[in-house]
């Protein structure tokens, strides 16, 4: 059975995402002060009281759009109240009941759907009072609530869940199988793939660049299994940036990078490929994640070159990457966009893949005996032995007289070999060479990784060491 949905519904700049996040807990629409920044739906499913339901985040109902998207955003909303068991109808405190208010109030009247009457922007309790003026708009219960100041959470919660339908055969959500994050510049075709898989207009499609802004978790369905397919706005060169929305948009961007299971990262081919093509691959290597370069709007070059040359260019362009797949699509009819998901379901179990100690080992060993280790210095480098620590990325410590010792060439040297004889052979692969005796910790877990590989070729425990203090620098992000 289908989660109940709670549409958040109301004129521009009522504070709409910021009641979003503060009810889900998370910073997921973008905030700004700046009037018409949702464009799309974005929904997630939270849990309270025992109850899961679907909450939608929409753009205001009226608003003025720079880039003439109006009749888009206008839509989305009109699919949100028609999906909607529950609409959340947000208003202002601080400004008081005002005409658009009017206007939204007797459109919400004609969906004959029950509305819960949210006073946003109720800082203090002296908010509260004036809160009853908006009675007139003709809604009950009127809760005042601040998503700025944490007030009324609890309460809209609870009377959320109260106005909920009947729980007949309702179930918790099924666990995600994968989620996906589509990156790449703007105008690659991001939205047009996000809807074929979705099969439906569940993001705004436009060839105004920048369309996309906030990052949107699609769920959809295939072959009983439930997948979300992350779109992400495009990224620009971080001198381009033209206000405070598109920082917001590519600082998501990266977020949804580090949380997916696997990255679809999209050209055009009919441009070349750019520096932010290649500093976005960097991103995406610098976490190790499963990736594929996807050549979409293929129709319109197929003409004029073929699938060979077109890979070559990329692997021209990507050296390193040669192991990375490449699909070629067509996101605005459909083709092989499926094939993708299938390809993208494959990289995953490659990154979740274990190998025996023993089986590694006897890898590493050809490895090293076919093309021996040299060095500049006097000291010769030496491997003891390596082993498998963690899945998704693939992560093998190889222990050494000394990681100093072995040049990246050689590093780059083992991970191919690894490539070419372990089940990793279209993932990135994190490789730590570590010193067996002595040395600094680069980070505090690796005392803990250390004796993972030690158990697992049950070697002696190595001496105890000072963990370093962890230091972090705050993620934009982070609540």
């Amino acid at each position: 059975m289908a989660l109940p949905v709670v549409s958040i519904i109301g004129r521009p700049n009522v504070g709409k995402s910021s009641l979003f996040n503060y009810l889900v807990g998370k910073r997921i629409s973008i905030v700004e002060p700046t009037a018409g920044v949702t464009r799309d739906r974005v929904s997630t499913i939270i849990e309270s009281d025992g109850r899961h339901f679907d909450l939608t985040d929409t753009g205001g109902i009226g608003i003025v759009d720079m880039d003439k998207l109006e009749a888009d955003v206008d839509k989305q909303i009109e699919t949100a109240l028609i999906q909607a068991d529950l609409i959340l109808f947000v208003v202002d405190a601080r400004s008081g009941p005002v005409p658009l208010d009017q206007k939204v109030a007797e459109r919400l009247r004609s969906m004959g759907k029950p509305v819960v009457c949210v006073v946003n922007k109720a800082d203090d309790p002296k908010y509260d009072v004036l809160a009853s003026e908006f009675h007139a708009l003709g809604y009950q219960p009127v809760i005042p609530v601040s998503a700025a100041q944490h007030r009324g959470k609890d309460k809209l919660l609870s009377l959320i869940v109260q106005r909920l339908p009947e729980a007949i055969g309702e179930a918790p959500p099924d666990k995600v199988h994968l989620e996906i994050a589509i990156v790449g510049r703007r105008n690659a075709g991001k939205s047009t793939f996000i809807n074929s898989l979705a099969q439906a207009d569940r993001v705004i499609v436009s060839e105004i660049p920048g369309t996309t802004r906030d990052s949107i978790d699609v769920r959809f369905e295939r072959d009983g299994k439930t997948f979300i397919a992350i779109d992400t706005a495009g990224v620009r060169n971080k001198s381009s940036l033209a206000n405070s929305i598109e920082f917001y948009s590519m600082a998501r961007a990266e977020r949804s990078i580090r949380r997916a299971d696997v990255v679809l990262h999209f050209f055009d081919a009919s441009t070349k490929i750019s520096r932010i093509d290649k500093q976005l691959t960097d991103y995406i290597l610098q976490h190790h994640k499963p990736a594929v370069f996807v050549v979409n709007k293929w129709d319109l070059l197929k003409d004029e070159l073929t699938m060979d040359a077109f890979t070559g260019y990329v692997k021209r362009t990507f050296p390193m990457l040669d192991y990375v797949p490449i699909s070629f699509v067509t996101a605005k009819s459909g083709r092989n966009v499926y094939k993708l998901l299938n390809l993208a379901q494959q990289l995953a179990k490659q990154a979740n893949q274990r190998v025996t100690t023993g089986e590694l080992n006897r890898i590493l060993r050809m490895a090293v005996e076919k093309n021996p280790p040299t060095s500049k210095t006097s000291r010769l480098p030496k491997i003891f032995y390596a082993a498998q620590i963690s899945v998704a990325p693939p992560t093998i410590v190889i222990f050494t007289n000394g990681p100093h010792l072995f040049e990246a060439h050689y590093q780059r040297y083992l991970l191919k070999v690894f490539r070419a004889h372990l089940p990793f052979s279209e993932v990135a692969i994190k490789l730590d060479m570590r010193s067996r005796r002595g040395g600094a910790m680069s980070n505090p877990e690796e005392a803990d990784a250390n004796a993972d590989a030690d158990a697992a070729v049950e070697a002696e425990k190595p001496k105890r060491r000072t963990r370093k203090k962890r230091t972090t620098t705050p993620e934009l992000w982070d609540v």
